[in-house]
This record gives structure tokens, sequence and C-alpha cells, in this order.
């Protein structure tokens, strides 16, 4: 319950700062917020839209949020989503098989490349104690360059070297009665894929004896080892995971939303899953709402811009202001608190008024 209110309290101020923002810079906020909202809201295609540009975003917040639990701080997301992307990518071109069997294992394939590109990190991490901000970005630009030169190597598309071959429609996870339920939007059976995730995460984290132990460790390392926990396994093991979260992400993005794979850019969710987990309170159930929220901001600034002449820029700004709150929750507790506080006192003295 506390951990919600932060949350809402993050996004109540972030939109009472993007108004400010609007008011300096010469527009009207509700007339940017009714175009912001509707352009992820307006119709089931925006609707639809919504939920796919989200659906990444599931997966990399519950990377994040899974090392956040177990105290480690996943900020390769990026990377892995895009290796897993990559390998998921390369099963689709060159597997024949039905097609369950065929985005089976695409999704094996892209949890197991992002587990292979965060198992590295995890390694360092427990033998040689390499703090895995350090090494995780690392391996973000490593996989930034892999791809780089493997996608026109071994998957060149038809027409041009910086992207692969277009997946056929068995190796996509768009299906056409989903995208005629949202009026033809780009929703995707990753959405379908992320909730199952969210579910089986949620159940590891608090209802296994392998979710206690990872979240003992990430509690107080020390005391989790001197209670007989494995630690070093543990912190491997949550990195393979949180790993196999983010290259399900790549899944969803280059199979769902995109039909190729494009090389000369790390992908940007990577990096929002962070501020997915923030906003989430590292819930998996919190992160499935903040990806959801976040995938509604990112639809409906695109609107904004179009029926107003405010700029993206605002919606981008809206964002970074919610992060920063979210970050700082112990600032917003305290805050919760001494509203609260008030609130009590002033009821308290009303009553008092009142027996007098």
């Amino acid at each position: 319950m506390r951990n919600m209110v932060i949350s809402l309290l993050a996004v109540v101020f972030g939109l009472l700062a993007g108004a400010l923002l609007m008011v300096v810079t010469g527009h009207n906020p509700m007339e940017g917020y009714k175009y912001l909202f509707e352009g992820g809201l307006k119709n089931p295609e925006r609707i639809g839209n919504t939920l796919a540009t989200g659906t990444p975003l599931i997966f990399t917040g519950l990377a994040v949020a899974f090392a956040f639990r177990t105290g480690l701080f996943n900020i390769g997301a990026a990377g892995q989503m895009l290796f897993g992307g990559f390998c998921a990518t390369a099963v689709g071109l060159n597997l024949d098989a039905a097609r369950p069997i065929l985005l089976l294992a695409m999704a094996i394939a892209g949890f197991a490349g992002g587990a292979l590109w965060a198992f590295i990190p995890g390694l360092l991490k427990a033998k040689f104690n390499v703090h895995e901000v350090v090494s995780t970005i690392m391996m973000n630009w490593i996989a930034y360059w892999t791809i780089y030169y493997a996608v026109p190597a071994y998957l060149k598309g038809e027409y041009l070297e910086t992207e692969s071959r277009a997946l056929p429609p068995a190796a996509s996870l768009r299906e056409a009665f989903l995208s005629e339920w949202f009026g033809g939007s780009y929703v995707n059976l990753g959405l379908f894929l992320a909730v199952i995730v969210v579910i089986i995460i949620a159940f590891i984290i608090n209802k296994t004896t392998v979710g206690y132990e990872l979240k003992a460790v990430g509690f107080n390392r020390y005391a989790a080892e001197y209670a007989g926990i494995a630690v070093n396994r543990s912190i491997i093991l949550s990195m393979v995971i949180s790993g196999g979260l983010a290259g399900l992400g790549g899944v969803a993005q280059y199979a769902g939303n995109a039909s190729n794979i494009q090389i000369g850019s790390l992908p940007s969710q990577g990096f929002d899953g962070i501020a997915v987990a923030l906003l989430g309170a590292n819930s998996p159930v919190g992160v499935l709402l903040a990806a959801i929220f976040f995938g509604l901001l990112y639809s409906g600034r695109g609107f904004m811009n179009a029926m107003t002449d405010i700029p993206p820029e605002i919606a981008d700004s809206i964002i970074a202001i919610i992060i920063y709150f979210a970050a700082t929750s112990i600032l917003m507790e305290r805050f919760a608190r001494w509203f609260m506080k008030r609130r009590l006192s002033a009821r308290l003295d009303a009553d008092g008024r009142k027996g007098e």
C-alpha cells in the first residue's frame, strides 16, 4: 500500500510539473493532457498501440525489478534485449517448423540470449566482486557492436544492410484477430506472454524457496551467507533470470512490434525499464501497470504534438520528472506521512472543538 501511494504521488507530481512546463512555455495544459491521453486511449486502435508499446517495457521493467529485489542493479537490459532479440530473429529466419513450435523456439532463444548476456556480469560479480553497473554497461556496447557486425554478415536484408531480413508470417507474434479487435493496431501475442511472465515471476519471488533465498541475498548478502544460502550461486541465478526477461523483451519488440532487427542503436526500452521498475516499486504487478502507463505516454505524445503546438519533449520531461519522484521514494514517503499526520491532526482538532 505504501509503495502504491508513493507511485501515485510520483505520477501526480510529474503531471503537475508537466502542466507547469506547459504554462511556462505558453501552452494550455488542459488541452495538452486532453490530447496526450486521447492519443493513447481515444479508440481501440490507439488502446492496442498503447498496449503494444508497453509490452517490451513489461519485460525490461521485470528484468530490472527482479535484479533490484535481489540487491543487484542490472543496467544492461538494453544489451540483453538486443542480443535476445537477435537470437530469436536468427531462429525465426532459419528454423523451418510449425508455427507454435517456431514461436516457442524463438521465445526460448530470446530468453537464452538475454540470460547469456547477463551471465557474464553475474559471474564477475559473484567471483571477483566486479560491480554489475560497470560490467552490464560494457556488455551493452559489446552487444551493440556484435549485432552491428552479425546482422549484415549473416541476416542481411534484401535491400538494406542495416537491417535483417523480414521475419516470415509464421515467425511473427502478430495475429489477425488481435489486430481486428483493436482496430488495426499492432498489439500482438507478446502482451499475453508478458502477462504470463508477470504471474510466474510474482510466484517465484513470493512463493518459492528460490525467491526467498534471492531476496535474502538482496537484503543482506553476509547474513544470507551465514544462514547457509549459496550467495554466489544466487547472484548468478538472479542475473541470468533478469537477463532472460530482458531477452524476452527483445522477442516482443523485434518479432511483435517490428518484423526485423536493425543495427545502429540500443533499444531505448532497456533503459526505460529502469524507470518502469522504479515506478512499479519493483513489484511484478506494479511493473505491469507502470509499463502500460509509460506506453500511454509514449503513444500519446505524438498525437499531442500533432493536434497542438506543444513539443513532444514536454511529454519526455513529464516522464523524466515522474522517474525523479519515483526514485526519491524516501522523500515521497516522508511527504505522505507528513500529509496524513496533518490531516489526522486537523480531524482531531475539529472533533475536539465539537466536543466543547
